[in-house]
């Protein structure tokens, strides 16, 4: 008798071409998180346009973020790029005064060879004010990325450990030393073994405050302490990186500050799935531990509880089927979690695909098909949107993830549509925040339900016969 062996991944490179959101949205979300900092888009008019549109509903917030916009002559190279970048640099520390100045590379920039890089040495040393270069155009870059080439340029930024921080640190111990005075002995113990002694660990991935505090709470209940955070809310409190740190990420796109901390900082990744749905914060956490030397305590019976109360969302698509069309790089977190959750996914498509940053993410995928007992989906990199469609009529899935610019054309094709956007702004993370994914996933299956029940959904086929 022969047994048949496991089926693997199946991986496909289509077209070769992005089609995904523009990567220079990253500043809608990093302006936000990182406080003191302004970021300034060099880029034509399509660019302001675009962020514009994008970040409409901030305009009264007054963010920090500006367009140092390129015009007919610039890029016949008639004017002095160091010179207008220079006013306007002076002019964002007159007003604004941010610790730190981002300048966000577009396609022209790529285009027409603007050398940022050489001249923001030179620069910050006239103005005095720190200058992080971070190419975010879609020629290089899928949606997500954006937000990778900031960190990236962020992580050589990080501090080495000066005396400054040791100063620092003395007067938080001289502090915490006069908040303990007067206590037992006992109580003091037990606040000083609240972690267990292991090698800094640093994680990366911009995440909203409450995402940051509860996932830095699960790893202090296994003991494991969190060094800091890139990004910091401040760019003044970027985390100290030496040499030997551990380092690990929370999303699946930030394979390039990933690579930068370990070869160019010297750091130790801990190759783990990311923290999206429970069973992806259960693996995020024993992963961490099994490096630790920790042993995990209490994570089965958190899981178990989460999936309690997602049942009332889990029965609605278990079941049923859900095609990923391709565009944040979140496509193989969010269908393992689906998967888990009783769907089964026939393609997943994603824009760029980092199979040695994915791995444990991508064998996580696998091991959570076999239990599942649902085929493996096909992974399609680079997808053709034309070939993708016809895909779609084939296989008729209840549910397709897909990018703002074919939803409409789909929902008027009577297949229902998510916009994967919305998954890239929503918080995901942690255990607490599956319902979130959920609500997102089970929103427009919800509709149409309240449509059929309504008796619409006949009109709208009939109207969109005509």
């Amino acid at each position: 008798m022969t047994v048949a062996e496991p089926q693997a991944l199946n991986f496909d490179c289509e077209t070769g071409n992005y089609h995904t959101f523009c990567p220079i949205s990253c500043v809608a979300w990093l302006y936000q998180k990182i406080e003191d900092s302004f970021f300034l888009v060099i880029g034509t008019k399509t660019c302001g346009y675009f962020l514009q549109n994008a970040m409409g509903v901030m305009i009264f917030a007054e963010p920090r973020y500006a367009m140092a916009e390129l015009e007919e002559g610039d890029i016949s190279a008639q004017l002095n790029d160091y010179e207008e970048l220079k006013r306007l640099c002076l002019q964002i520390k007159r007003d604004r005064n941010p610790s730190v100045i981002v300048w966000i590379g577009t396609c022209t920039t790529e285009i027409i060879k603007m050398d940022l890089e050489g001249l923001a040495p030179r620069l910050e040393a006239e103005i005095g004010i720190p200058v992080v270069v971070a190419r975010a155009n879609g020629l290089d870059y899928a949606f997500t990325q954006g937000e990778d080439t900031v960190l990236a340029a962020m992580a050589n930024r990080c501090p080495k450990e000066a005396p400054q921080v040791e100063k620092e640190k003395e007067e938080r111990n001289g502090i915490q030393k006069l908040l303990n005075f007067g206590k037992k002995n006992e109580v003091v113990v037990q606040e000083d073994s609240e972690y267990v002694d292991h090698p800094p660990l640093v994680l990366f991935g911009s995440l909203p405050d409450p995402v940051v505090t509860q996932l830095t709470l699960e790893l202090k209940k296994q003991g494991i302490k969190v060094t800091g955070w890139l990004p910091e809310k401040r760019f003044t409190e970027l985390p100290v990186i030496e040499e030997g740190y551990y380092v690990a990420g929370v999303n699946p796109f930030l394979s390039r500050t990933a690579t930068t901390l370990m070869r160019r900082r010297k750091c130790k990744l801990i190759g783990a799935p990311f923290p999206i749905g429970p069973d992806g914060t259960r693996a995020w956490i024993e992963k961490m531990c099994s490096v630790f030397g920790i042993t995990p305590t209490g994570l089965e019976e958190r899981e178990a509880k989460i999936w309690e109360s997602l049942e009332d969302y889990v029965k609605l698509i278990r079941g049923k089927s859900v095609f990923f069309m391709g565009d944040n790089l979140l496509e193989i977190s969010l269908a393992r979690f689906l998967i888990r959750c009783g769907m089964t996914v026939p393609e997943i498509g994603i824009p760029y695909m980092d199979k040695r940053y994915q791995a444990a993410e991508l064998q996580l995928l696998e091991k959570t098909c076999h239990e599942m007992d649902v085929p493996l989906p096909k992974i399609v990199e680079k997808p053709d949107n034309y070939n993708q469609i016809q895909r779609i009529n084939a296989l008729n899935p209840d549910l397709v993830i897909t990018g703002m610019a074919h939803a409409n054309p789909l929902e008027a094709r009577g297949i229902n549509t998510k916009w994967s956007v919305e998954f890239t702004f929503a918080q995901i993370h942690g255990f607490t925040n599956a319902r979130d994914i959920l609500e997102l996933v089970t929103r427009p299956l919800r509709r149409n339900n309240s449509l059929k029940d309504l008796g619409w959904d006949k009109l709208v086929k009939e109207e969109a016969k005509v």
